[in-house]
């Protein structure tokens, strides 16, 4: 094997298992693992931290009421979308109303979001851009319309077929999913 062969070949493993860590930190959420609590666990970072003496936007606790801890600011959803469509499915828009809520809540207010379409590598590189970036753009069109989110809190990012879950199956349904990372301001 040449020095070329073997950078080639580590390379190639890093990137396999980077991608199969990403996985096991953070799985793609679908069903009856969406819900409120565990959306805001995982979009929740540490917010920057209050001026001295600022009390604007101050909120007492309830007696009880630990504030959420700072998670990865990640959440991974199945949302799937008919082959080659960006439109919604019935089932894609009630996981949708869950994630509206969670960024709604208290916890995620001083928050926006990116919200990045996937794609798996079957077809042509562009339309799997372009189609992630439709995708990614219906998902932050149905959370203004519907739940009346500032639109300066969402941006849509399609991110092709670039960034997969599974790479052993190209084709998998992780691997088409949208990704909600939570950015500070």
């Amino acid at each position: 094997m040449t020095i070329k062969h073997t950078f080639v070949w580590a390379a190639l493993s890093l990137f396999m298992a980077s991608a199969a860590q990403a996985q096991a930190q953070a799985p793609v959420m679908k069903g009856s693992e969406v819900n409120e609590n565990a959306l805001v666990q995982a979009l929740t970072i540490e917010g920057p931290a209050a001026a001295e003496g600022a009390t604007r936007g101050f909120k007492p606790a309830k007696p009880g009421e630990t504030p959420p801890k700072a998670g990865p600011g990640k959440a991974s959803l199945l949302i799937t979308f008919p082959t080659d469509s960006t439109e919604l499915t019935p089932e894609t828009q009630t996981i949708l109303d869950v994630l509206a809520r969670a960024v709604q809540s208290d916890a995620l207010a001083g928050f926006s979001f990116k919200v990045e379409g996937h794609a798996d590598a079957r077809g042509d590189a562009e339309r799997n851009q372009q189609l992630s970036q439709l995708r990614a753009e219906a998902v932050v069109d149905y959370l203004i319309s519907r739940h009346g989110i500032l639109a300066e809190r969402l941006k849509a990012v399609g991110k092709g077929s670039s960034e997969p879950l599974n790479t052993a199956r190209i084709d998998a349904p992780e691997n088409r999913r949208v990704t909600i990372v939570t950015v500070r301001g």
